[in-house]
């Protein structure tokens, strides 16, 4: 009896000696710190606020949510990653400071404003510095050829003399019963300021008289980026007559070609001409070009056949083909009426009044 109460005492004791090691194994192991990746030394407000919402009992998760599950901690720390990181903050006035003031609500600097550079200060008058004199090649090389330099540089940046020969109209029209001609073309030689400017235009039948034509020599001169004052002489050679000649030419808004002049006569006459086309581009080579002219005189002049007022109009209309930019032929129509004391000296001559004719020619330049 009393060998069978040992051997179950020794039974017992054999169970309770394990249960009790598990039962208090935690308390015995040494805890490891925890890796740097899952520790933050500054604990976010957000942080400590989601811990406790993770172990309400009222959320509906469970309630050791917030203490057991080892793995939701590198998640709650990649969340807040952000807040633990320092960046450089932009510079005064750069794009990215702008950016993000006009994100909190904070509008953007007028630029507009005269004052929102931080200055008060009047544009100011004073006079721009002297150009140096003392150039320091000059010391290196020979200061003439330096010189020759210099004044091929200035050349090559827009300061050089060029030249121009520009044949705007050379054509043939369907007019009468053997046609006609007229031409119409400028020639210049001179720099971006200053040229020398050479003009000729005229019309005639090919079996008949020369209606007109003239050469104009001028000066002119850039009053504007683009508008040229003008200034010289003019020859007429049917009837023969010399002009003293003013005016000006330039491209007005919208790419308008104006030119308009006065000229004075060898016998005090004093007439008036204006005109202009304008080119308007179908493609890159087919253009359509509109052109009128308007011709006044001060005074009646019978010898001449011209009237005074409004003595006559010439209106076009041309379409050209740019094989090349220099090489252009093209086919149109051109009109043409006199009026007031013109017209009737031309009823007195027995000729037309006004006219239409087909034309064709070819422009050109180089």
């Amino acid at each position: 009896m009393c060998a069978r109460i040992v051997a179950l005492t020794a039974m017992g004791l054999a169970v309770s000696i394990p249960a009790a090691a598990q039962t208090h194994a935690g308390h015995g192991a040494t805890q490891t710190r925890p890796s740097a990746e899952t520790s933050n030394p500054v604990a976010s407000p957000d942080e400590g606020h989601a811990s406790h919402e993770a172990s309400d009992p009222s959320a509906g998760g469970d309630p050791q949510g917030g203490h057991g599950d080892p793995q939701e901690a590198p998640a709650r720390a990649d969340s807040h990653a952000g807040h633990g990181t320092q960046t450089a903050a932009p510079r005064a006035g750069s794009r990215v400071m702008q950016e993000d003031h006009s994100a909190h609500g904070v509008p953007p600097a007028d630029r507009s404003d005269p004052h929102a550079d931080g200055t008060a200060l009047p544009a100011g008058n004073a006079a721009p510095p002297p150009i140096p004199g003392d150039w320091h090649a000059d010391r290196s090389f020979d200061p003439a050829d330096m010189a020759q330099v210099r004044a091929t540089q200035r050349r090559a940046h827009g300061g050089g003399t060029y030249s121009q020969v520009i044949v705007d109209i050379a054509e043939y029209r369907a007019i009468g019963d053997d046609g006609g001609y007229a031409w119409k073309a400028e020639a210049w030689y001179g720099g971006d300021i200053n040229r020398a400017v050479l003009k000729t235009e005229g019309d005639g039948r090919f079996r008949g008289d020369l209606n007109g034509a003239e050469v104009e020599a001028l000066y002119s001169r850039a009053i504007d980026p683009y508008w040229n004052l003008q200034a010289g002489l003019r020859y007429d050679f049917e009837p023969s007559r010399a002009y003293a000649a003013i005016g000006v030419e330039g491209l007005a808004p919208y790419w308008f070609e104006l030119e308009s002049a006065v000229f004075l006569s060898d016998r005090g006459h004093i007439f008036v001409r204006a005109g202009g086309y304008h080119d308007m581009r179908v493609t890159q080579r087919l253009i359509i070009q509109p052109r009128a002219e308007i011709n006044l005189s001060a005074q009646d002049i019978p010898s001449d056949r011209i009237g005074a007022g409004l003595s006559s109009v010439e209106l076009g209309v041309r379409l050209r083909y740019e094989f090349t930019r220099e090489f252009a032929p093209y086919v149109g129509v051109h009109w043409e009426r006199s009026f007031a004391n013109t017209a009737d000296f031309a009823r007195a001559d027995g000729r037309d009044v006004s006219n239409a004719s087909f034309v064709a020619g070819v422009r050109f330049w180089f």
